[in-house]
C-alpha cells in the first residue's frame, strides 16, 4: 500500500505536466521574453514567495546570479526572502504583509521584473509586492495555482500570469519549480544563440 501510495505521486505529478505543457508554453515563452528585456538592458530581477514559494524565490535567483547548465555571465537576481534582519525588522515594525513590498520599493526600479509567487494567489505580502512593483513600474510575472486567487485580478495586461491548472498544493509547486527551469534555460538559450529571436 505504501509504495503504491508513492507511485501515485509521481504519477499524479507527471499527469499534471503533461496536462499543463501545452496550456502553459505560451505565457512560460512570454515571461522569458519579459525577462531577456529585463537583463539585456541592465536590469535585475526580484522574486518573493513564502514558504515552498520562497524556497522556489531563491532557487531561481541562485540560478541566475549562478547559472543554470551552463557557463553565461552573471544574471543581476535577488530574493526577498533570505535578509533576516530585513524581514524581522519590517514584519515588527509595519507588520508581515509589507515584508516584501517595501523591498520592492526601495530595490525595485522601472525595467526590472518581479516574480510574484503563491499557489493560491491570495498571500497578502505577495500581493502588497505586486502594487509595489507596478508603482515602480516593472513587469509582474505571477506564479499561481487554483485559478489565481487574488492575484489574476491584480496583475495588469503588460505582466505575466503562469496558472497552474491544479487545486493541490504540492502538485502546483512541482510544476512552479519546472516553469522556473524552463526560464532558466530558455533565457539561457536565447542568451547564447541557440534560439532564434524570432521565435
Amino acid at each position: 500500500m505504501l509504495e503504491q501510495r508513492i507511485q501515485q505521486h509521481f504519477i499524479d505529478s507527471a499527469d499534471l505536466k503533461y496536462q499543463a505543457a501545452s496550456l502553459l508554453s505560451k505565457p512560460i515563452a512570454e515571461a522569458v521574453q519579459a525577462l531577456l528585456a529585463c537583463v539585456t538592458s541592465g536590469g535585475k530581477v526580484l522574486a518573493c514567495g513564502n514558504g515552498g514559494s520562497a524556497a522556489d524565490a531563491q532557487h531561481f535567483a541562485a540560478e541566475f546570479i549562478g547559472r543554470f547548465e551552463r557557463e553565461r555571465p552573471e544574471l543581476a537576481a535577488i530574493a526577498l526572502t533570505t535578509d533576516s534582519s530585513i524581514l524581522t525588522a519590517v514584519a515588527n515594525d509595519y507588520g508581515f504583509n509589507a515584508v516584501f513590498s517595501r523591498q520592492v520599493r526601495g530595490l525595485g526600479q522601472s525595467g526590472d521584473v518581479l516574480i510574484a509567487i503563491s499557489t493560491s494567489g491570495n498571500s497578502p505580502n505577495v500581493l502588497a509586492a505586486i502594487e509595489a512593483a507596478h508603482e515602480r513600474d516593472m513587469v509582474v510575472l505571477g506564479l499561481t495555482g487554483r485559478g489565481g486567487g487574488k492575484m489574476a485580478s491584480a496583475l495588469r495586461d503588460t505582466d505575466v500570469h503562469i496558472c497552474v491548472p491544479h487545486e493541490r498544493t504540492a502538485r502546483i509547486q512541482e510544476v512552479h519549480l519546472l516553469t522556473l527551469h524552463c526560464l532558466c534555460d530558455a533565457v539561457d538559450a536565447q542568451l547564447l544563440g541557440d534560439l532564434e529571436t524570432s521565435e
